[in-house]
């Protein structure tokens, strides 16, 4: 079974910075593809990024060049470092693991807010 654990969330002023952070655990569990997405009041769950264990990664276009996923493979730990927040960025952001057998697992959510 996967735990995943988020912090970092908050307020932050438009044109700010926030750092995300998801600590994995499970027993023999490669956390081979993890990632952030985000959802928006009355809007659907969004990609952010994503990170192999290899560190390939793969954006969505809004958040290319402000936002970088990196991970810690000795810690099972995901991060999404965000600059230059938006009002449009505000959301509950998940952290997200996909392993080799197609199962998916899911943080509790994180709040992530941006005042204009």
């Amino acid at each position: 079974q996967v735990q995943l654990v988020e912090s970092g969330g908050g307020l932050v002023q438009a044109g700010g910075s926030l750092r995300l952070s998801c600590a994995a655990s499970g027993s023999g569990l490669g956390f081979p593809l993890m990632g952030w997405y985000r959802q928006a009041p009355g809007k659907q769950r969004e990609m952010v990024a994503t990170i192999t264990r290899s560190g390939s990664t793969n954006y969505a276009d809004s958040v290319k060049g402000r936002f970088t996923i990196s991970r810690d493979n000795t810690k099972n730990t995901v991060y999404l470092q965000m600059n230059y927040l938006k009002p449009e960025d505000t959301a509950v952001y998940y952290c997200n693991d996909r392993e080799f057998s197609g199962a998916t697992y899911w943080g509790q959510g994180t709040q992530v807010t941006v005042s204009s």
